[in-house]
C-alpha cells in the first residue's frame, strides 16, 4: 500500500442499528472513499422496562454484530478502528458494563459520546460530502433514540442540540395498536411536539436574527434515507444510485405520514423492508413536525453522518486536515474557555496555572513520562477548569469540579478523554487518585489512568505555584539526577525581592505526592 493510503473502519453503535463504513484514506490530499459498509439491526435500544437496562438480547445480537464487522476488518487488512455508542449505551444504567464486557469479549475499545459530540461528528460527515457555499443550512438526524439538530454554513456549527426523541424510542413508548389508533397517535404527536419545543424555539430565534425566513434542510441516517427512497420509488419508478441529494417536498412528506398512519404493519412492509416498517411511522412523524414549525419547505437527503464524521474527526486528531477544517483545536479551545467563562473562572490565574503545569510537563518529558500531544492538552484544559467547582461551594470544590467539566457538554472530546480532564481537577488538591474512588472507577483503561496519576500531580504543583493567585513565579527551571533519584524545583520570582514564603510553603506541602509517584525527592529553591 502507498505511504499516503491509511484503511480506517469506523463503527456506529446505534439504538436500532451497527453500521461499519471502511475508507481508504489518502492523507496527501487529504480525501477518503467508502470501499465497505456493514449494517446489522440489533434494537440495542429495546431496554428492560423495569430498570432500563439494556437487555442480554440485545447485548448478545450487538456483540454477535461486532465480531462479524471485526472479521471483515481483517478482510479488508483495516489499519485502526473508530468506533463510538450512542443513545441506547449512554442512557442505559449498564451502558458502561456492556462497552466493558465488549473490549473483554473482543478487544475492541469502543467510546460513548454525547449528544452534543454527536451532533458535531454528524456535522462533520455532512459538510464531507455536500458544499454548503458558506449558507446555514439546517441538518435533522433522526436515529433510534436521539434526533440531533444542527445549523451550519459549512465552518463552525452554529447550534447543535440533540433530544431523546428516535424512531425506536417513539415506537415502544406510544405505537400499542397496528395500525396505531387515534389515541395512540394523540400521544405520540403531543410528546414529540413537547420534545423539540425546545430546540426549535432555539433554532427560530437563531434564524430571525440573521435575517433568514425560509432555511435549507438536510436530512441523514435511516428514516430520512428510507423515506427518500419510498418517494423516489413511488414518484421516479426508481431508486437512484446513489440517492445522494435527493429531495422530498414538505407537502409529499406529510402524505406520505398520513398513508404510514393508516397502515398496518402488513401494508407498511410492502413499502418499506420490515425492521423500518416497524419503526417508521414514528421517525417520519419526528421529521414532518420538526420542518413544520421550522417553515421548511423541503429536505434534501445526504448519505453521509456519523460513520463519515468520525473518519473526518479521526484525520483531524491525526493532522490531515488543517486549512478550513479548524474545528478540532478550535473548538476545543473555545469549549473550554465558553465552560470556564459559564462558571466565573478567573482566566488570568487560570492560563497561570496552565502554564506552570505545561512547564512541568514539558522538562519531565522523557525523565519522568513519555506523554505526547495529546496528553499535553487534556492536561491544558484540566489546568483551565480546575476551579470550576467554586461555583457551586468552595467546600470540596475539586469534586464539584468533576461533576461539572464531566457534565458541562464539552466539545471536541470522547467520553474518555473527558474522564481522563475531570479526574485531572478532580485530584489537583486534597486525595491522590484511588481504586475506591467512583470517578477513578469509571476510567477503564490503564494507561489512560496511569496518566491520570502522572498529569494530576504536575496540576498540584502548578496550584501550589501560583498560591496567592497573582503570578507571583514567573518561570520554574527542573534539575533531575536519575540516578540519585534527587530532583530540585528552581522558582524564579516576577519581583526578585519576593521572599514568596506561600509558594514555597504551598510546594512544601503538596509534594509528596509528585515524590510517591516518580520515585524522586523533591527539594524546592528561589532563584533570586
Amino acid at each position: 500500500m502507498a505511504l499516503d493510503l491509511k484503511t480506517l473502519a469506523a463503527i456506529d453503535v446505534g439504538t436500532n442499528s451497527i453500521h461499519m463504513v471502511i475508507v481508504q484514506i489518502k492523507t496527501s490530499i487529504p480525501t477518503f472513499s467508502v470501499i465497505e459498509s456493514e449494517k446489522a439491526t440489533v434494537r440495542l435500544g429495546e431496554r428492560c422496562a423495569q430498570t432500563g437496562n439494556l437487555t442480554e438480547e440485545a447485548m448478545l445480537r450487538s456483540i454477535q454484530a461486532l465480531k462479524r464487522c471485526q472479521e471483515i476488518c481483517r478482510t479488508f487488512k483495516v489499519e485502526e478502528i473508530v468506533a463510538v455508542a450512542t443513545s441506547a449505551t449512554r442512557e442505559a444504567p449498564n451502558g458502561h458494563e456492556f462497552i466493558q464486557r465488549i473490549y473483554s469479549e473482543l478487544g475492541l475499545d469502543i467510546e460513548i459520546i454525547s449528544g452534543q459530540e454527536e451532533a458535531r461528528r454528524i456535522y462533520l460527515g455532512v459538510i464531507s460530502a455536500m458544499d454548503l457555499r458558506d449558507e446555514p443550512h439546517l441538518l435533522i438526524d433522526i436515529g433510534g433514540g436521539s434526533t440531533e439538530m444542527v445549523l451550519g454554513d459549512g465552518r463552525d456549527p452554529i447550534y447543535l442540540s440533540s433530544t431523546k426523541i428516535g424512531a425506536v424510542r417513539l415506537t415502544d413508548l406510544f405505537v400499542k395498536t397496528d395500525p396505531i389508533s387515534q389515541s395512540d397517535y394523540d400521544l405520540l404527536l403531543g410528546y414529540i411536539h413537547g420534545s423539540i419545543e425546545r430546540p426549535t424555539d432555539d433554532l427560530k430565534a437563531l434564524l430571525k436574527t440573521q435575517n433568514i425566513s425560509s432555511i435549507k434542510a438536510i436530512g441523514t441516517s435511516g428514516t430520512i434515507e428510507t423515506l427518500a427512497t419510498l418517494h423516489a420509488k413511488e414518484n421516479l419508478g426508481v431508486v437512484p444510485n446513489p440517492l445522494q441529494g435527493y429531495e422530498i417536498p414538505f407537502a409529499d412528506l406529510e402524505n406520505m405520514v398520513w398513508r404510514l398512519r393508516r397502515a398496518n404493519l402488513e401494508e407498511r412492509t410492502n413499502l418499506v423492508r420490515q425492521k423500518r416498517a416497524e419503526i417508521i411511522l414514528a421517525g417520519a412523524l419526528v421529521l414532518l413536525e420538526t420542518m413544520r414549525l421550522l417553515g421548511v419547505p423541503s429536505i434534501s437527503l445526504c448519505q453521509r453522518a456519523l460513520r463519515e464524521g468520525l473518519v473526518v474527526d479521526w484525520m483531524i486528531r491525526h493532522g490531515y486536515i488543517e486549512d478550513g477544517w479548524r474545528y478540532q483545536s478550535s473548538i476545543r479551545d473555545r469549549s473550554i474557555l465558553k465552560l470556564a467563562d459559564k462558571y466565573g473562572i478567573n482566566i488570568t490565574y487560570a492560563k497561570q496555572v496552565a502554564d506552570h503545569a505545561l512547564s512541568l510537563f514539558d522538562q519531565t518529558k522523557g525523565i519522568f513520562h513519555e506523554w505526547g500531544d495529546q496528553e499535553r492538552h487534556l492536561l491544558w484544559a484540566a489546568a483551565m477548569l480546575h476551579n470550576a467547582g467554586h461555583h457551586i461551594s468552595h467546600e470540596a470544590h475539586h469534586k464539584h469540579s468533576y461533576y461539572l467539566i464531566r457534565n458541562g457538554e464539552l466539545l471536541g472530546y470522547t467520553e474518555s478523554e473527558l474522564e481522563i480532564i475531570a479526574n485531572l481537577a478532580r485530584y489537583h488538591r486534597k486525595s491522590e487518585p484511588k481504586k475506591k474512588h467512583e470517578n477513578f472507577q469509571r476510567i477503564t483503561n490503564d494507561r489512560h489512568k496511569l496518566f491520570v496519576r502522572h498529569g494530576s500531580n504536575f496540576l498540584r504543583l502548578a496550584t501550589a505555584l501560583d498560591r496567592r493567585q497573582i503570578g507571583a513565579i514567573a518561570s520554574t527551571r527542573v534539575l533531575c539526577n536519575p540516578r540519585s533519584r534527587d530532583c530540585t524545583l528552581q522558582l524564579i520570582p516576577r519581583q526578585p525581592q519576593d521572599p514568596c514564603t506561600l509558594e514555597l510553603w504551598s510546594l512544601d506541602y503538596k509534594k509528596q505526592p509528585f515524590e510517591a509517584q516518580f520515585n524522586v525527592t523533591l527539594s524546592v529553591s528561589l532563584d533570586q
